[in-house]
């Protein structure tokens, strides 16, 4: 039973009665498995351009961005980096004075490899009286620790991962914000010469986010010939979820207030929303490279995006080619290779439908948000993977899934996922408006019954947490995907603050 308390909580949240109601009945059914048809496979879902096609599809993105369509780079930044440095604070509140396993070694070994030592460096004398060397001859080692996480020093262990130093350059050492500011000269400038780029940040990191971009962007405005333009958004309160009792009613904070969670990296379909471009690449903030390897990345990024751009613009002949009424039957069957062969989207249904009737069918299917998603090559890194799935209409297509999405109780349904060739490392390219310019309210393209949920604790309780369809799974359901391989060269991630230390950050 909701208090006066509760709805005028509820009210200033911007989240419904109703919505509420859905969040705690979820919790009481759960989410289903969705129904497989396979994993997603060179030559079954995931295309392999040849030399020649790639060619044309690097061509088709350079015409592209001749044009007058606006093209942005969104970037979730808002995540913080303590995971990253798991292991330093378990070290730091340990018994050990000393590093004894061998990921804090390895650390302590190759310290001065990191970006940030030079600036480690000076807290450490400023605060310690001490030098790093100095330091770890005395064997206090906890005392670099706290400088490098708390907040008497760098207090990387409280920061988004977006502000921290992470590539060393003769002229300054980067951040990953500058290094995607970097990337979006290379890729993402428009005819205009401008360059649109957006984070999604915590708002109480937002400021520092800003005073960097404010620091920095005029120096590679100069550098790379180009404007920049940077936005910045938030996660909606209205987007966060309600936390559940093991019994399934609202779970209470001391005070009685009832306790509501983000809803993860789904609820930025909604900040998506927001924005205005006609083409949107997506990827995480920590998945980028120093300069000496940046090509790769770039040749695959304007890849995926002539795919993108070529596919939008056969699905656009085809619609105005509807529209017009005036189509033979087999330029529907054309239609239905078109959806078969090129966006993976099968309906066995197909042959009973009248020719009226089918065109009808066809226009829907064409008519939404269009996705390319790069996909490398499964060498065991932690991750959703690509597969055809069976949709509420019965339609197969393509989705990307987490392993709580699949039923490993399912035998066959677990092979898939073990025996999968590739796996999602979230790059994707997504054209977001109809053949009209008109944009595409992306929140109906979610499904509701993909998110998943979670055990959690607040202050020594149980609870239950609800996470929304993600940004790249569920909620983006209902988009017509392409999966295409790309080089594992182009995934990068910083997961420990060890993976810095490998050669593609150095």
């Amino acid at each position: 039973m909701l208090t006066q308390q509760d709805k005028e909580f509820l009210a200033k949240k911007g989240i419904s009665e109703e919505k509420l109601n859905t969040q705690l009945n979820s919790f009481k059914t759960g989410f289903p498995f969705l129904k497989l048809a396979g994993a997603a496979s060179p030559g079954k879902g995931i295309t392999v351009p040849s030399e020649s096609e790639q060619k044309d599809y690097l061509n088709a993105w350079n015409e592209y961005l001749n044009g007058t369509g606006k093209v942005l780079k969104f970037v979730p930044a808002s995540g913080a980096a303590s995971r990253m440095f798991k292991n330093l604070f378990e070290f730091l509140d340990g018994n050990s004075d000393t590093p004894a396993d061998d990921f804090m070694k390895k650390f302590f070994d190759n310290i001065e490899k990191f970006a940030f030592y030079a600036e480690l460096d000076e807290v450490c004398k400023e605060n310690e009286g001490k030098s790093i060397k100095e330091l770890v001859e005395n064997g206090n080692y906890k005392a670099v620790i706290d400088n490098l996480l708390n907040e008497k020093g760098l207090n990387y262990g409280k920061l988004p991962k977006g502000l921290l130093k992470f590539h060393s350059y003769a002229d300054g050492n980067r951040t990953p914000l500058e290094e995607h500011l970097v990337e979006g000269a290379l890729y993402a400038k428009g005819n205009d010469g401008k360059v649109n780029v957006h984070f999604t940040v915590s708002p109480e990191h937002r400021p520092l986010f800003e005073s960097l971009v404010a620091e920095k962007a005029v120096s590679y405005s100069k550098k790379f010939g180009v404007t920049y333009s940077v936005s910045f958004s938030e996660q909606k309160a209205s987007t966060d979820t309600v936390a559940a009792t093991p019994d399934n009613e609202p779970f209470r904070t001391d005070d009685g207030k009832i306790l509501f969670r983000p809803g993860g990296h789904g609820a930025l379909i909604e900040n998506l929303n927001d924005l205005d471009a006609d083409i949107i690449f997506i990827k995480n903030i920590d998945n980028v490279v120093p300069d000496r390897l940046k090509d790769e990345t770039v040749t695959y990024k304007k890849l995926i995006a002539g795919v993108l751009v070529s596919m939008q613009k056969k699905a656009f002949d085809y619609i105005r080619l509807l529209d017009t009424g005036k189509y033979t039957h087999e330029q529907l069957e054309e239609i239905i290779r078109f959806l078969r062969d090129e966006l993976s989207c099968r309906n066995p249904e197909l042959k009973v439908l009248e020719d009226s009737e089918l065109a009808i069918y066809l226009r829907s299917k064409l008519n939404r948000p269009m996705r390319v998603c790069g996909m490398v090559k499964n060498v065991g890194e932690p991750g959703g993977g690509p597969f055809l799935a069976y949709n509420p209409d019965g339609t197969i297509s393509l989705q990307i899934l987490e392993s709580s999405q699949i039923d490993k109780n399912n035998a066959e349904y677990l092979a898939m996922f073990n025996g999968g060739t590739h796996f999602n490392p979230v790059d994707l390219v997504c054209a977001v408006k109809d053949y009209k310019g008109n944009k595409f309210d992306l929140t109906k393209y979610v499904d509701p019954q993909t998110g998943f949920i979670s055990s959690k604790s607040k202050n020594g309780k149980e609870l239950k947490a609800l996470e929304l369809p993600g940004l790249w799974n569920g909620a983006m359901s209902d988009w017509n995907t392409i999966f295409v391989d790309v080089s594992l060269g182009t995934f990068n991630p910083v997961k420990t603050v060890n993976d810095l230390l490998r050669e593609q950050h150095q």
